[in-house]
């Protein structure tokens, strides 16, 4: 498979014209753009995608403007596949993760936001006890969701915060970097995919000789990844990643999914012995005009109770351990609902708009807990 082109653009000091797009998304707080030919360009603000005023991109204006900002590799790379991905470095604060790809054989392109300024725990609205687990120092930690969840954000915030505590050296390898890492107290050594090593499987595999304490790998997107992971947390190190699953149990079997049938039973006692902690949240809407969106969250600390039933084969019991240990910090999406209700960040119609379960939602809300066994409280 053709490798993708260097992905790293910066926008240069004279404006090209898709920057005023660019700039918008800025201005409005945007976390997402969206422009497609003949359309209106759209962001997605608060959660929602919005459609712009004026009028619509030509489909050949569209594809000069884009073109103006990719290197002759990549314009190459982008004919020959359809599609490509690269980071674009936006003024001193701002940089956007951009795809650009074909729809019914036109040009369009999708950009997220991402701000360099790493917002800390408390801007973020998570529980006290994510500061906790990044003060961790061996195992894996899961940071997991659904696209645009937060999950590279919140792992930024973690890894910010270890820096400014420990002296250690900190290494990321990522596909594209989002967030720019001023040493502190720790040495932060950041990877990108296409630039710094072709692929994340030569990074992975030179990982252990650059002396690391701390590593994040981007994406958990395949057993290489996985493994190279878990490698790295049963030899000392501290180790964040992200997945693409809604709650702990449904983490524990994607892990699976990833797996070799061959290999299932040596990389569940490697969760068993390793994984510390799977932080799973989604975004939602917020009733107040000061914070757009909030992190509602379920957290499993992996204690004693949650490593046998993953040991067992029983994961999808964890959310009784979870039920059961709300005082150990633990937080399942339900009581999260319901401190965000309760804190007035949310409103009831958004609480069970996002809840799977509306029954247990109702009965949470009025301080009944269920659990294993029955009531708990």
């Amino acid at each position: 498979m053709e490798k993708q082109p260097i992905s790293k653009n910066l926008a240069s000091d004279k404006p090209k014209t898709i920057d005023k797009y660019f700039n918008a998304a800025i201005k409005m707080q945007a976390s997402d753009l969206h422009l497609k030919g003949e359309e209106l360009p759209r962001l997605r603000v608060k959660g929602q995608l919005r459609q712009t005023t004026g009028e619509g991109i030509p489909e050949a204006a569209l594809q000069e403007m884009i073109f103006d900002i990719l290197s002759p590799e990549q314009r190459e790379f982008f004919l020959n596949h359809g599609a490509l991905d690269f980071a674009y470095d936006f003024g001193a604060t701002d940089r956007f993760r951009v795809n650009i790809y074909r729809q019914r054989g036109k040009i369009a392109l999708a950009a997220r936001r991402v701000t360099s300024i790493i917002p800390p725990f408390e801007s973020l609205n998570l529980p006290a006890v994510v500061e906790k687990i990044a003060e961790y120092h061996q195992g894996l930690v899961l940071v997991t969701g659904v696209t645009g969840c937060g999950k590279s954000t919140t792992i930024a915030s973690m890894l910010n915060h270890i820096n400014q505590i420990r002296s250690c050296h900190i290494l990321t390898v990522e596909d594209p970097i989002e967030f720019v890492y001023k040493d502190d107290k720790a040495l932060i050594s950041q990877r990108e995919v296409g630039i710094d090593v072709p692929d994340f499987d030569d990074a992975l595999r030179s990982l252990m000789r650059e002396d690391p304490d701390v590593i994040l790998i981007g994406e958990m997107r395949d057993f290489t990844t996985l493994r190279a992971g878990l490698k790295a947390a049963e030899t000392g190190h501290l180790v964040f990643a992200t997945l693409h699953s809604t709650d702990a149990y449904q983490t524990i079997t994607r892990i699976l999914d990833l797996t070799p049938q061959e290999e299932r039973h040596m990389i569940r006692q490697a969760l068993v012995g390793n994984l510390r902690a799977v932080l799973s949240q989604r975004l939602l809407p917020t009733i107040r005009s000061d914070v757009p969106r909030v992190p509602a969250v379920e957290i499993l600390l992996v204690n004693a109770s949650a490593r046998k039933l993953i040991a067992e084969g029983r994961e999808v019991d964890l959310p009784t351990v979870i039920k059961s240990s709300y005082g150990d910090g633990m937080v399942d999406f339900n009581e999260s609902l319901r401190i965000l209700v309760d804190t007035e960040f949310i409103d009831l119609k958004t609480a069970y708009a996002y809840t799977n379960n509306p029954d247990e939602l109702k009965m949470v809300l009025k301080g009944i807990r269920t659990g294993s066994s029955g009531i708990l409280g």
